[in-house]
């Protein structure tokens, strides 16, 4: 960092914090209210792929947009449907979203299987690929055979993550302020 960058950066201190405060207390609703939290990230894209989905619309009338307008016309109405199914019903749709999670961590488990006996010959450690495979697998298999569960569990790991993101922010932000325009 040049020292014309250190006075903006230190005087900013407070959005870091801000930002990791907003994680601790995302994380702490995730752990514990799971299945609500889910429901709203799920309403939450929703609405984000409504905001998009009719900007996208909006665009295929703008002469000035240079994308192709069958395209623009597809996303907008791919994403005003996703929108308006995640908004009317969050859980529901964060069921099929584990769902297809669980679906792909088993396709890729079979291919990281697949290229980790492709490449055996020529890398050392390939049987951590087949591992990772053999996992990503499992955990999609768990997904499958109870999803209300799976949904729990992945509410609680962002949660965790969440929490130890946070902390790193506000850490930083707390060490940004202390810190001394050069």
């Amino acid at each position: 960092m040049n020292s014309t960058e250190a006075p903006t950066v230190s005087r900013s201190w407070w959005v870091v914090v801000f930002f990791g405060v907003v994680s601790v207390l995302f994380g702490l609703y995730l752990l514990y209210q799971p299945v609500r939290a889910t429901a709203a990230l799920a309403w939450a894209f929703g609405v984000l792929a409504l905001a998009e989905g009719l900007a996208s619309l909006f665009a295929v009338f703008d002469s000035k947009v240079k994308l192709p307008r069958a395209w623009l016309l597809l996303y907008g109405l791919a994403s005003v449907v996703f929108g308006v199914l995640a908004v009317s019903s969050p859980l529901a749709t964060a069921g099929i979203l584990l769902l297809v999670l669980a679906s792909w961590l088993i396709v890729a488990g079979v291919f990281r299987i697949l290229f980790a006996i492709k490449v055996r010959k020529e890398i050392e450690g390939e049987w951590l690929i087949a591992l990772s495979g053999l996992l990503a697998i499992a955990l999609g298999v768990m997904f499958l055979a109870n999803p209300a569960r799976a949904m729990v569990a992945a509410a609680i790991w962002i949660g965790v993550a969440s929490l130890f993101y946070g902390g790193l922010q506000i850490g930083a932000g707390f060490r940004l302020r202390g810190r001394k325009a050069a």
